[in-house]
C-alpha cells in the first residue's frame, strides 16, 4: 500500500502560490524594520514574510537575493515543504546558515501550491536565469496561470532550437523574458518597456515578482488583477506582498494596494511606479475573500474577516426566509474549520444560536505521508466529531464552499455515525461551482465538480437542492445566490471575476477555453445522445478539460 499525502485528497480548491519582496534602498539611512544585522542582511525578513503567505502554498518555499559583495551576486536557495522545513526555521544553526550564505539588500520570495507539475526542487519558485551579462541574468516569482499557456508555448516552440524542459507557465515565463532581455546587445533595456509588451501577449492572472544581478527590482500586478498584491515603505524600506498580513506583522504602518496594471519598479537607488498598460478590467477573485485569503489580510481595502462575517449574516437572512429549520434549543451551528468559522460565528449571532466547535481538525498533519485504507481513514485524522456536543442536535453544518463533494460526503457520515448528530443541513457560504477556473485554482474541468452533475444554469432548482443534499447524505442542502457576493465583499459585481459560479469570464481565453470545454462535452453528449443541442454558454454541462493545457505556477 503506498502512502498518500494528506492535501492530495483534500477537496478544499487550491491557490496558486504567494509572492513577496523586499529592498532597503541605499543611502537612505537606516529603517527602524530592517534586521539587527543591517540592512545588506534585510533578506533575513523573508522568511518571515513568507510564513504569514504559508495559506497561500505548501508544496515549496524558496528566495532569490541581490548582494553586489558577493561572488554569486544573485543567488537562489528553494526547497520541497513548508516554509518552516524549507529555511531550516527550526534549526537555528542551519537557518543561520542559510541567512548568511543569501544574505542581501534585496529579495524576492515565493510558496507554491500547483495544479500540475511534479513535486519536486525544479518546480519550485523562484526560477533563476543565470548569464554572464549583469541584466540578463535575473531571477523572478510568479502567482497565478496564464489562460494562453497552449497559444505561448506552441509560439515559443515554432522558434529555432527552444526546448522546454517543465511543463508548466512559469517556464513560459522565462523564456519571453529571456527572449525580450536579449534582443538589446550593448545596454540593458528599459525594464517597464520590457514588462508592457509582456502584458500584450500575456492573458490571465500573473502577478510577478523580479530580481537581476545589476539590483533592479520589478514588482507587478496583472491588468484584471486576480490576485491581491500589496506594497509598503518605512523609510528606505520597501515590501510588497500578495497579503497586507505579511508587511503588518514586519511592522509596516502604512501598507498601500497595488491597482490592475501598476508596476513598480527600482533601478539605481529609485523607486517609480508606472502603468503596465492602458487597459485595465478590474476582476478580483472573489474566491481570495471567502477562502483564500489569510482572515487578517485586507485586499483591496477590503477586510476578509468582515467579508465573511457578512456571508454569514447572508446565511442568516436565508435561512429566516426559507425556514426549513426550526431555530430552537435543539439546533447549533457548527463550522467545518477553519476558513468558515467567521461565517458560522455571523450567522449564529443573526440568528440567536450557538456556534460550537463541534468538529475538530488536527492541525498538525499538514503534508504528512500515511498509511490509510480508504477515504473515511484519511477523514477521521484529519477531523474528529465531538459527541458531546453534536450528540441528539440538529445541526448546521457552515462550509465556505462545496468542489467536489467526496470529503463533504464522508465527513457528513463521520457526523452522525461517530457524532450521533440526529440532523445536518449544510449551509455553503458560495454559490454552486460550476464551471473551470484558467486563472490560478485547481478546478479546470467540470466533470471534477460536484454541483454541475445536478443542474444547468447558474442556479439550482429546490428538486436539484433536494438530490444533492440526499447524495450527500444531509438532510437539507442550501447555497447562498450570486448576488450575496459582491454585497458580502462590498464590491461592485463587475469589479470581480465571479466565472467559476456564473460562467462570465473576464478575459477572451478564458471564454474562449469555456467554449472549447462546451464543445468538447457537446460532441461527447451527441455521440452517446444522437440530436443534443448546445445551449448557451451560461449552461453548464458535465465536461472535460479538452483543449485546455495544463499550467500551474
Amino acid at each position: 500500500m503506498s502512502p498518500i499525502i494528506m492535501d492530495e485528497w483534500d477537496d478544499k480548491p487550491k491557490h496558486e502560490c504567494g509572492i513577496a519582496a523586499l529592498y532597503h534602498l541605499p543611502h537612505r539611512g537606516f529603517s527602524k524594520l530592517a534586521p539587527a544585522a543591517g540592512p545588506d542582511q534585510v533578506s533575513r525578513l523573508m522568511p518571515r514574510m513568507l510564513l504569514d503567505l504559508q495559506n497561500r502554498g505548501q508544496l515549496a518555499a524558496g528566495f532569490s537575493s541581490f548582494n553586489p559583495e558577493r561572488e554569486k551576486i544573485l543567488d537562489t536557495h528553494k526547497q520541497i515543504g513548508t516554509v518552516i522545513e524549507a529555511f531550516r526555521l527550526n534549526h537555528h544553526e542551519k537557518y543561520e546558515t542559510l541567512m548568511k550564505e543569501y544574505g542581501g539588500r534585496a529579495a524576492i520570495g515565493h510558496v507554491r501550491y500547483a495544479t500540475c507539475g511534479a513535486n519536486d526542487r525544479r518546480y519550485a519558485q523562484p526560477f533563476e536565469r543565470y548569464h554572464g551579462c549583469k541584466w540578463k541574468w535575473f531571477s523572478f516569482a510568479f502567482n497565478g496561470q496564464l489562460a494562453n499557456y497552449t497559444q505561448l508555448r506552441d509560439e515559443l516552440l515554432s522558434q529555432t532550437d527552444y526546448h522546454l524542459t517543465r511543463n508548466t507557465d512559469t517556464e513560459i515565463i522565462m523564456h519571453y523574458l529571456s527572449h525580450a532581455l536579449s534582443r538589446s546587445i550593448d545596454h540593458a533595456p528599459d525594464l517597464g518597456d520590457v514588462f508592457s509588451a509582456l502584458s500584450e501577449k500575456f492573458d490571465g492572472a500573473y502577478n510577478l515578482v523580479f530580481l537581476n544581478a545589476v539590483g533592479d527590482m520589478v514588482v507587478l500586478r496583472d491588468p484584471n488583477g486576480f490576485r491581491p498584491l500589496c506594497w509598503a515603505m518605512d523609510g528606505p524600506l520597501f515590501a510588497a506582498a500578495s497579503e497586507s498580513v505579511a508587511l503588518f506583522n514586519l511592522g509596516f504602518s502604512e501598507i498601500r494596494h497595488m491597482e490592475p496594471g501598476e508596476m513598480i519598479i527600482i533601478q539605481n537607488g529609485e523607486m517609480r511606479h508606472q502603468r503596465l498598460t492602458k487597459t485595465v478590467k478590474r476582476s478580483h477573485c472573489f474566491f481570495e475573500w471567502i477562502y483564500f485569503a489569510n482572515a487578517a489580510s485586507n485586499l483591496d481595502g477590503k477586510s476578509v474577516y468582515q467579508s465573511r462575517s457578512s456571508l454569514g449574516k447572508e446565511l442568516a437572512r436565508q435561512e429566516r426566509e426559507l425556514g426549513l429549520v426550526p431555530l430552537d434549543n435543539d439546533t447549533v451551528i457548527v463550522p467545518v474549520p477553519d476558513t468558515a468559522k467567521a461565517a458560522a460565528d455571523a450567522m449564529a449571532h443573526e440568528l440567536g444560536l450557538p456556534s460550537v466547535e463541534g468538529l475538530m481538525r488536527n492541525r498538525y498533519v499538514g503534508r504528512t505521508f500515511i498509511e490509510g485504507q480508504n477515504r473515511a481513514e484519511r477523514v477521521q485524522l484529519k477531523y474528529t466529531p465531538l459527541r458531546e456536543v453534536l450528540e441528539g442536535k440538529r445541526v448546521l453544518l457552515i462550509e465556505d464552499t462545496i468542489v467536489r463533494s467526496t470529503t463533504m460526503k464522508t465527513l457528513l457520515k463521520d457526523l452522525k455515525t461517530r457524532g450521533n448528530a440526529r440532523e445536518i443541513h449544510v449551509r455553503v457560504a458560495c454559490p454552486p461551482i460550476i464551471a473551470p477556473c484558467f486563472y490560478g485554482i485547481d478546478m479546470s474541468t467540470v466533470t471534477e465538480l460536484f454541483a454541475p452533475r445536478y443542474f444547468q444554469g447558474k442556479a439550482p432548482s429546490i428538486e436539484a437542492l433536494n438530490n444533492m443534499a440526499r447524495d450527500l447524505g444531509a438532510d437539507s442542502l442550501l447555497y447562498l445566490p450570486l448576488s450575496s457576493i459582491p454585497r458580502a465583499i462590498d464590491l461592485p459585481e463587475s469589479d470581480l471575476c465571479m466565472a467559476c459560479i456564473n460562467g462570465d469570464y473576464p478575459t477572451e481565453v478564458g471564454s474562449k477555453l469555456y467554449q472549447i470545454s462546451l464543445k468538447a462535452v457537446l460532441n461527447h453528449k451527441q455521440e452517446t445522445n444522437p440530436g443534443t443541442k448546445l445551449g448557451n454558454h451560461n449552461r453548464t454541462y458535465e465536461m472535460g478539460g479538452e483543449g485546455v493545457a495544463p499550467s500551474c505556477s
